[in-house]
């Protein structure tokens, strides 16, 4: 996967985010498990949108089989992330509550991340 996200790369629903910086596929296990960890933390206040949905189907061969005889069945579905994205966006918190569950569903994945603002958010207004 070359190249910077051309789309999903702009907060577009809540007032933080996680961006992703590198390229790699996420598993539906690896977004469930972020999605946990952020509304455990955030105790069911605010609301989350995730902006990424894995569609990619992967498929693998068993163990110990020989070359050809076809593809391998489907193992598992992943969404493909490149450097730009945006994967989780979080509102209706502090930005403190934010930040911390947001760095929390960052380290349930595989790649590196950045904590984004959105560039009109006002932390008196919001508090």
């Amino acid at each position: 996967m070359k190249g910077l996200a051309g789309r999903g790369n702009q907060l577009a629903f809540g007032s933080f985010g996680i961006k992703s910086l590198q390229s790699k596929w996420i598993t539906g296990r690896q977004i469930e498990a972020a999605r946990i960890a952020v509304t455990r933390y955030m105790q069911r206040q605010g609301q989350i949108w995730i902006r990424i949905f894995p569609d990619k189907p992967i498929t693998k061969k068993p163990a110990e089989v020989r070359m050809g005889k076809g593809k391998g069945s489907p193992e598992g579905f992943v969404a493909p992330v490149t450097p730009g994205r945006i994967i989780l966006e979080v509102e209706g918190v502090s930005y403190e509550i934010a930040k911390e569950a947001l760095r929390l569903a960052a380290q349930k994945l595989p790649v590196t991340t950045k904590f984004v603002v959105r560039h009109d958010y006002d932390a008196n207004q919001n508090a």
